[in-house]
């Protein structure tokens, strides 16, 4: 391999290695500032959980949870503070006994009312000072990396799983203050 095309693979690389690195941050600081935001004692994912049964009437958690992407212990674990807050209630199928629905109550509905300018706000604040050509970029660029993102753990998983049968030689080590800055896996 000549240099210039060595150059131009460390040179790719080092954008993919960026790329990774400014994705995993950016998803780590909105959980990190999601999970700050309460409002009314109401965390977001319990704001989100009352405006889907607002606006869809009441859901089985199951549903909620794939709804919200949520897990099932998250989705029960706020039902169960939005139902003790008097927000939401626990309604048991006649049928079936462990089918349950979540379902706003008059007070959730009136906690609704009041914060209904918040998502907006919210939206506003992240998103608000692109173009349009930037958000439709944005857009397309989020619903590649959530294609890729199909399946991702499995395929990782067997990527390292078939590597580990195979005898690679090791990469050697950058000299110290040459290389990528972004740590990686």
């Amino acid at each position: 391999m000549n240099n210039n095309n060595k150059n131009d693979n460390d040179n790719a690389m080092a954008l993919l290695e960026e790329a990774d690195w400014v994705f995993r941050k950016m998803v780590r600081r909105f959980v990190k500032e999601r999970d700050k935001i309460s409002i009314e004692g109401v965390p977001l994912p319990g704001m989100l959980i009352l405006n889907a049964i607002a606006r869809e009437g009441e859901q089985r958690l199951g549903e909620l949870a794939e709804r919200l992407d949520f897990t099932s212990g998250a989705v029960t674990a706020q039902c169960d503070k939005l139902e003790a807050a008097g927000y939401a209630i626990r309604k048991r199928s006649g049928n079936d006994r462990r089918s349950v629905a979540l379902d706003i109550t008059p007070r959730g509905k009136e906690l609704l009312e009041r914060t209904r300018e918040t998502g907006g706000y919210m939206i506003e604040l992240l998103f608000g000072s692109f173009a349009k050509e930037e958000l439709e970029a944005i857009i397309q660029s989020h619903k590649r990396i959530l294609d890729q993102l199909e399946r991702f753990a499995d395929k990782v998983t067997r990527h390292a799983e078939d590597a580990i049968a195979v005898t690679v030689p090791p990469r050697p080590p950058n000299p110290p203050g040459q290389g990528n800055k972004f740590i990686s896996y």
